[in-house]
């Protein structure tokens, strides 16, 4: 499988061989098992603060003859604050007082990643930047026809650009502006940059997703898991997805 190359003006320049992880099927049930995998993993973990509601003066004396316990000044036998000169505040520490400990809390040591065997999740990745090259997928989630070959390959010397200036025009010249500029009037997903480094240059323009090859997840390539994301390989990072593919 043969891939156009394009130049930094948006022209294409040469053609070179695709890896062969770019002719994976796209089964859409493993992509949706991995993002979700992904997601879950970002995910806050549910649970208080251990110590909540405990960090108090609040004492509770459990003899009735203890110096200090609450006998006979007609006050609840529950743990009350320590106040001055030996005066009892306000109830704390247990669930019915105001501020106090919950009963029942959420526990943050709860298991909530959606775990994903390693081969199961290379061969999700490899259908998901397949999916990238397929144009009936990529079509449907753009909304629009695009007369760019896919998948959609830029020079190398990309990302040895030293400005975003420099790197918003070159994403301009393949006439995706106008997608830039619905994605963030509408708060959808604009393209992806995939290349063999992180550059600040490309990073940094508004509306464009850049990840770096190492950094990869399916979640990238199948945002709410639906394949067929417009993504821009640099012609570094598409080596380095060829030994990727070996991997597998």
């Amino acid at each position: 499988m043969k891939a156009s190359v394009y130049s930094l003006e948006g022209k294409v320049s040469k053609e070179i061989e695709l890896p062969k992880i770019f002719e994976e099927h796209a089964r859409n049930d493993l992509i949706k098992r991995a993002v979700l995998s992904d997601e879950s993993k970002l995910r806050q973990p549910k649970g208080s603060y251990k110590y909540a509601g405990l960090e108090t003066s609040a004492r509770y004396r459990g003899r009735k003859e203890d110096f200090g316990a609450v006998k006979n000044r007609g006050i609840p036998h529950l743990p009350h604050e320590v106040l001055p000169k030996g005066r009892l505040g306000a109830v704390k520490r247990v669930p019915l007082a105001v501020g106090g400990h919950r009963a029942h809390p959420p526990k943050s040591e709860t298991k909530i990643v959606e775990e994903i065997n390693k081969k199961e999740y290379a061969k999700a990745l490899g259908c998901a930047i397949a999916a990238t090259a397929a144009r009936e997928l990529v079509t449907k989630r753009i909304k629009y026809k695009t007369g760019l070959a896919l998948p959609i390959i830029l020079d190398g010397a990309f990302e040895d650009l030293k400005k975003t200036k420099e790197a918003s025009a070159v994403i301009e010249s393949l006439n995706l502006a106008n997608m830039i500029k619905n994605a963030k009037k509408n708060g959808t997903k604009g393209p992806l940059v995939v290349m063999s480094k992180l550059s600040k240059a490309a990073k940094n323009i508004a509306g464009v997703d850049v990840v770096a090859v190492d950094k990869l997840k399916v979640r990238h390539l199948a945002p709410g898991t639906h394949p067929g994301r417009l993504t821009i390989y640099t012609e570094k990072a598409v080596q380095e997805i060829a030994k990727m593919g070996g991997k597998q």
